[in-house]
């Protein structure tokens, strides 16, 4: 007798959990009925990365690149998967050695964006880095896994956490990605994804009062609208690239303190 194959259900990926869509709506993509996330899934993914933010900012830089490195192992075993849902091969390779890139710069930016200040007085001044705090993204379409990776990855390379949106017409490679962070050791919350309609989704984040950073890379013709939604409490707001490796695209994600201490008390 033969046998049914057990069909994937393409869910969404918040606070660590594999939920379907409150709403129970799907749509189709890549020949697939993935999870068309609500309004009410968006906020319920801005208020678990919240959540997370304390202990992910909060850990060392130097623990953060071992959680990141696990990321790029666990892609790694699942590279297959990975590429049948991308471009192929060469694309999941690029996008781990970029994750595993990411993972090296999380303990040096302190030393390459900090600094030592000269000051007139018998006082020590030093300027550090620190996470902005929840950042939305809106990821490019193009490549589906590399794009998604380059702009997830600078955001929490510096302490932030991250709600995603991916790519409308190219989810499944973020949906297969979450299933690498579901066992990489990443705490529930710091990275949430959602797939569904960047029109109905991208909006809400942007005007969300708990996020704090709003990257519209992937966000082509609603780039100024989310600016102006996202200028009602200032938040700031990056342009990068499907491509781009920098440590300048963490510096991105980052405010800088600074800080005075007395010299011999």
């Amino acid at each position: 007798m033969s046998r049914l194959p057990v069909r994937k259900t393409y869910k969404l990926f918040i606070g660590g959990a594999f939920p379907r869509s409150e709403s129970g709506r799907s749509y189709e993509a890549e020949g697939q009925n993935v999870a068309r996330a609500s309004r009410k899934d968006a906020r319920d993914a801005v208020r678990a990365a919240r959540g997370a933010f304390a202990g992910w900012s909060g850990a060392t830089a130097y623990n953060r690149g071992q959680v990141l490195y696990r990321l790029a192992e666990m892609m790694e075993t699942r590279a297959a998967d990975l590429a049948a849902v991308c471009t192929g091969r060469k694309e999941v390779e690029a996008a781990i050695d970029r994750v595993v890139w990411y993972a090296g710069w999380t303990d040096k930016l302190a030393q390459v964006l900090g600094s030592s200040n000269p000051v007139a007085g018998p006082y020590f001044n030093f300027t550090v880095p620190e996470p902005t705090g929840v950042v939305a993204v809106v990821a490019p379409g193009q490549p589906p896994l590399g794009g998604l990776v380059s702009r997830v990855l600078p955001a929490l390379a510096g302490g932030n956490t991250v709600v995603v949106i991916a790519s409308e017409a190219h989810p499944l490679a973020a949906i297969e990605l979450a299933e690498a962070v579901a066992t990489a050791d990443v705490p529930g919350g710091v990275l949430n994804i959602l797939t569904g309609l960047c029109s109905e989704l991208a909006p809400v984040l942007a005007g969300h009062m708990d996020v704090n950073a709003l990257d519209v890379s992937g966000a082509d013709g609603l780039a100024e609208e989310l600016e102006r939604l996202g200028a009602e409490n200032v938040k700031r707001v990056v342009r990068g690239s499907a491509e781009e490796q920098s440590p300048w695209a963490i510096a991105d994600f980052l405010e800088l303190k600074t800080v005075w201490h007395p010299i011999g008390q």
